[in-house]
């Protein structure tokens, strides 16, 4: 696998915690715009930019993307982003509680992407690609990392040891309670030997980044007559995390109605499907267990082992969409389907409890979490996971470091 340290551009060390934000893709507008609020120097002003324009702004018109350029160029005209003194690699440590992990971060090849070195688990959606690979043109620079995984190495681990005794260049809290550590290695030529040494990489977290930025390295190369190889837009950013650190949550499903059912007439089709049992737990505590909330009650969802079933087949999200969401609840491709909703691990249950108990939705589903052997498994064998199936946590924070062309 090939990677490369890059020149790129960062905050100050003084400024990092107010620039860093959560990525694009785990809040909304409004949600944005709140977390953005008295907080100018937030990179949310450019990967969100319609926080900057009037409310109920379209999120994919022009002029959202004209403002990211507008704000970029800002950031950068009055020093809020720096550029580096020459090509160097982070180191990337994230602290949630008792958790720790830490990840190398650098610009890996498109072209591994492309040919399958980097290994992907889920299909993307054209309009979520479409928006991120219009952002990363309009900008010539990938402004978030994607977040890969490997099977774990000695000599990088040994690596990274050597570097997290010295001081860090950034170490913060960020205010949901995740700290935040990076040190800077400015020759990273044995971090690039080793990692040239790694058979293959997957994509944990940011199949849209890695799907946008690789389709824009592609048609930049094709309408550029003197193209040598060597450009930045053949090369795009990412923090890499060995896979035994990763901590991976479920991703909990809410549908919005029961497709012209009663709550007893869907509940029978579910004791038809399932063996089912009520006054359950909120979250299931093994696999082939799903939790069902309904009318103000948790209830039990059992099936067993399918010894048989491919790895992908025998995953509890597929099961809950082959036998009772889609046959059931009518939401065929919960890819498009606008009737179904997923609710990250992190916000957990009550979530799941808030929106049923609103109105929002007619029925939650918590999950059992899929774990970082099942995906790379799935991935080597060419496989794709339904959609929305990990939730990763803690998440990398966006405007540590951007990689520009």
């Amino acid at each position: 696998m090939r990677i490369r340290a890059f020149q790129g551009l960062r905050p100050e060390p003084a400024q990092a915690a107010q620039v860093a934000c959560v990525p694009y893709d785990v809040i909304n507008s409004e949600e944005a715009a709140q977390l953005a609020a008295g907080n100018p120097l937030s990179l949310l002003h450019v990967i969100r930019p319609e926080i900057d324009l009037p409310a109920g702004t379209d999120p994919h018109a022009d002029a959202v993307y004209a403002k990211a350029v507008e704000n970029f160029q800002a950031f950068q005209a009055n020093g809020t982003l720096r550029r580096e003194s020459g090509p160097v690699i982070f180191l990337y440590k994230l602290r949630m509680g008792n958790h720790e992990q830490t990840g190398v971060t650098a610009v890996f090849h498109t072209d591994d992407y492309n040919n399958d070195v980097i290994k992907k688990h889920e299909k993307t959606r054209r309009d979520k690609e479409d928006d991120r690979a219009r952002i990363t043109h309009e900008l010539s620079a990938n402004p978030e990392p994607v977040f890969l995984t490997y099977r774990d190495a000695p000599e990088i681990d040994a690596l990274v040891a050597a570097t997290v005794s010295g001081a860090p260049l950034y170490d913060f809290t960020a205010p949901d309670g995740v700290q935040h550590t990076v040190w800077r290695v400015a020759d990273g030529d044995a971090f690039v030997s080793a990692f040239a040494k790694v058979p293959r990489g997957y994509v944990a977290d940011g199949h849209h980044r890695s799907a946008s930025a690789a389709r824009v390295g592609r048609e930049r190369r094709a309408a550029n007559p003197a193209h040598t190889g060597g450009e930045d837009y053949n090369w795009f950013l990412a923090t890499i995390f060995p896979a035994s650190q990763l901590r991976v949550l479920p991703y909990h499903r809410v549908v919005a109605d029961l497709n012209g059912l009663t709550a007893g007439g869907f509940l029978e089709k579910v004791r038809a499907i399932f063996t089912v049992s009520e006054n359950a737990a909120p979250s299931p505590s093994a696999p082939t267990n799903v939790s069902m909330y309904l009318g103000g009650k948790w209830y039990n969802l059992h099936w067993p082992t399918d010894a048989a079933a491919d790895p992908v087949a025998r995953l509890d999200v597929s099961v809950l969409q082959e036998k009772l969401l889609a046959p059931v609840l009518g939401i065929d491709d919960p890819r498009t389907s606008r009737r179904i909703d997923f609710v990250g691990g992190i916000r957990g249950t009550a979530e799941l409890e808030r929106r049923v108990n609103s109105g929002g939705a007619a029925v939650a589903f918590s999950l059992y979490p899929v774990t970082v052997q099942q995906l790379m498994a799935i991935a080597d064998a060419g496989q794709i996971m339904p959609p929305k199936s990990t939730w990763f946590e803690p998440k990398l924070r966006s405007g540590l470091f951007i990689h520009t062309f």
